[in-house]
Order: structure tokens, then sequence, then C-alpha cells
């Protein structure tokens, strides 16, 4: 009676989107940073002389089975820095496989310091009485810390009881291993002595500048200066690149109504802005996780993030804090506890979406924050950043290059790379960026939070 609309559609236009792609996301964290413009391709962060610092873990390996502590990550503690590799390795020798319940008590306050420990697994409370009898809560400790050093290097009391929260595994070493390698190493003897003595700085101080204030009448004054680290960090340029492909055919003929060209560099821009996120995060010499110091990492008190979590966390970083970046799950776990205690987060908008903030705070969404599923001990737990960001708030900065040839977007290139002989030409693509922290209080993180906790509210 009538043409088939399958006939008439030869006749029409059809009305196409550009390419679409998933892997899109909105990269909070690089609309978020501020960027500085390096000149030279090199940013060298100045500082005031540090002392020494460690990450505050000792490292374990399973050999046959069994966790045994890393030698070498033995210098971690400060007066093992300069010891001799075979001594080290007898002291982890030493160390004896303990497991634990939850609720167990692992040492108690007042008791003799016989052992150091090294939790391989699990989550345990340091605690101890409080000045009107009450127990407080100093301190929440995960897999790779160790407790309690000072104590068992100068054979006191301990000064707070440690309760596993989790079941686990812990590494234990006798003071009587460590008083044996004095006998045979004068070295390592003096730097215990030297410890024990007070005369070691504090890891992660910075050099004192002596002051004067408060005095009356005509006192002699202090004499000082500034010290300067005398190799301060450089960061380099870092890029994501690759090459990109298109055939002449391509470009020649099907290159209305959209540019293949470009809309191939679009799409493959995206990517490399997605991978760029994802190093800025995660890789092991800049990635902000692998940059937060000893003293700025915490440990999730029972698994779920919380209220109280992260208020702890914001004592971290309570000049200026900027914004937290966490894993969607992450973000959701917390909304669920947030619920339950019936402490709703306020939601802004910022970046045009609506996102969650906590104390005028906001959570960053971002899919690179590591939150593995599936089996394993890390199933089912992430980590939560938090940020200062700014040269002027000696906080977090995104490094980019001032200007590189051929850019397309600030510090992203497309460069032509001539066609071959099958008729392919050939794009350069390259992202240059890296990320640098000014000062340690910068940023903090939030350890071991389980987003798969969930509650019955009927």
């Amino acid at each position: 009676m009538s043409l088939s609309p399958e006939a008439a559609r030869q006749l029409a236009t059809t009305t196409k989107t550009t390419p679409q792609m998933r892997g899109i996301t909105p990269r909070y964290l690089l609309r978020a940073l501020p960027w500085v413009d390096v000149e030279s391709g090199v940013y060298r962060v100045n500082r005031r002389r540090t002392y020494v610092l460690g990450d505050d873990r000792i490292s374990t390996h399973t050999d046959d089975g069994s966790p045994r502590v890393v030698p070498g990550d033995l210098r971690e503690i400060s007066y093992l820095r300069e010891t001799d590799e075979a001594l080290l390795g007898q002291l982890a020798d030493a160390f004896e496989e303990m497991s634990f319940d939850a609720g167990q008590v692992l040492v108690t306050e007042g008791d003799a310091t016989e052992h150091l420990w090294v939790i391989v697994r699990g989550r345990a409370e340091k605690r101890a009485a409080g000045r009107y009898g009450d127990e407080a809560l100093i301190q929440v400790i995960g897999d790779g810390q160790y407790f309690d050093l000072d104590a068992w290097t100068r054979r006191e009391p301990m000064p707070y009881t440690v309760k596993a929260v989790t079941p686990g595994i812990a590494l234990r070493a006798d003071r009587a291993a460590l008083a044996g390698l004095m006998e045979r190493d004068e070295a390592l003897r003096g730097a215990v002595d030297s410890y024990a003595a007070g005369n070691m700085p504090a890891p992660g101080t910075e050099a004192p500048i002596d002051l004067s204030g408060g005095h009356v009448g005509e006192v002699d004054l202090p004499s000082t200066y500034v010290d300067y680290e005398d190799a301060p960090r450089e960061y380099h340029m870092t890029l994501a690149q690759t090459r990109m492909m298109v055939h002449s055919r391509v470009a020649d003929l099907y290159n209305g109504p959209m540019d293949q060209t470009r809309t191939q560099a679009n799409l493959t821009v995206q990517a490399l802005r997605e991978r760029q996120e994802n190093l800025m995060l995660n890789h092991p010499d800049f990635g902000l996780f692998h940059s937060v110091p000893a003293g700025q990492r915490m440990q999730a008190r029972t698994g779920a993030p919380t209220p109280d979590d992260l208020d702890e966390l914001l004592t971290k970083v309570w000049k200026q804090p900027a914004f937290f970046v966490a894993h969607p799950k992450a973000i959701a776990a917390f909304g669920r506890e947030c619920t339950r205690r019936g402490v709703p987060p306020v939601t802004d908008s910022r970046f045009g979406s609506p996102l969650l903030t906590w104390r005028g705070v906001p959570l960053l969404p971002s899919d690179k924050v590591r939150c593995p599923g599936g089996a394993g001990d890390a199933a089912g737990t992430t980590e939560i950043l938090l940020m200062r960001i700014g040269e002027a708030e000696q906080g977090v900065v995104g490094l980019r290059p001032a200007g590189v040839p051929d850019e397309v977007e600030p510090g992203l290139s497309m460069r032509n790379m001539g066609m071959d002989q099958k008729g392919i030409t050939s794009y350069l693509m390259t992202a240059y960026f890296n990320t640098a922290v000014l000062v340690d209080d910068a940023v903090a993180v939030l350890q071991n939070v389980e987003v798969s906790k969930y509650h019955d509210y009927a």
C-alpha cells in the first residue's frame, strides 16, 4: 500500500554522533590541581634541611609459606641505617612468627618490653590509660608497621596496650638479638647508645632555627641560620605517549562531515589524559599515593571509612585542605557510614557536578584510585587521599612544560611524522607532565579502607 521504511531510508540522511568513548572520566584531579609552567623541563623543590625519614614500614616476604622480614628494610630503624648487611640478616632471622585473633591483647601497658613487633597482616590499636582513668586510643596500626621501638631499645616498660582489631600475623624479635649484635659491632653499639640517650634528632623534623622570646632586660641573643637540603628533589617531566596512524585513503575519502584525523586525535588525547591522571596518582616514583610521608599515613579504625576517620585525616592536613580523592566505591561506603550515624554529608556543586563534601572539603571521585576486587589480602580495600594545593600554600602542584612544539593543548603535542610507503601518516602524540609535593604535610592518606560493609537500616 506504501513505500516501506527500509526503502525510504535509502534516501534519508543519517544524523551521526561523534565517536563515543566509555573510558572518558571527569578527571577531577587534573581540573582541580593548579598547574605550574616549567620552563626548562626540571622543577626543583628547595626545602629546609630535614632529618632522614623512612616510610615507617618494615617490609616482609614469604619464604616456604612463612613470612620473613626483609633485612635491608630494617634500615628504617634510624640506628640501623649504617649497619652491615650481614648483621641485618642475622637480626631479620631472629624474628619469629606469631598469629593473633581479633580482640587479643598483644602487649600490656607497663609490662617489660621484650620484643619488637612487626605487623605482617592485620590491624591493631594502641591504647593507654587516659588522664582520668579512661582508655584513650593513641593510634591504629596495620600492615608493615612496628612497635614499640623506643621501649624495646631502652629496655623501658611498654607505654601502651596493643589490642588486635582483626585476625592477623605478626613477627617479633627478642631484645637479646639486638644485644648480641651490639656486642660484636662497636659502631652499632654507639648508634644504639646515642639513640637511647636521645641524641638522635627525630626523623622527619626540620633543622632548628634558634630563637629567643619573652625575655626582659638585656640578654644574649642566640645566633642562628636557616640550613637547606644539600640535594633537593628535582622533578623531571615525564610523559604519556603514543603514535597515531591514519591511512591517506581514509583521510581523503571519508573526511566528511567529520574530519577523520581530528576525530582520531581527540579520542587519543582523551586516552593520554586518562593515563596521565593514573600516573599522577599511582606512579611508584612521583605518584601522590607514593609521596605521602610516614607521619601522614593513617589506618581506618574499623575498616569502613567513617566520619571519625575523615576528621582524623583532616588533622593531618589541617592547613587549608583542598579536597579528598577517593574511588567511587569508597565515597559510597563513606556515605553509608554517614547514613548509619544520621549525619548525611552536604552535597555541593563543584566542576559542574554535585559532589559530596565533608567539613566543607569535597570528595573527588576517581576510578584511578586502586580498589582491587576478587580474592587476595587487598581485595575490597582502597585508600583515601587528602591534599592541600598551590605553590603559595606549600601544597601539591601539577607540572607541565611552558610550551612544546605542535602543542594542541597545554603540555600536549601532536607532531606529524610523515607518510610511509603504504600511505599511512603517523602522528606522535605526547603529553608531558608531573606532580610535586612541596612540603610533607601537604598530603595525607587513609589506608586499608574497606568498601564492602553494608548495614540493615530497617
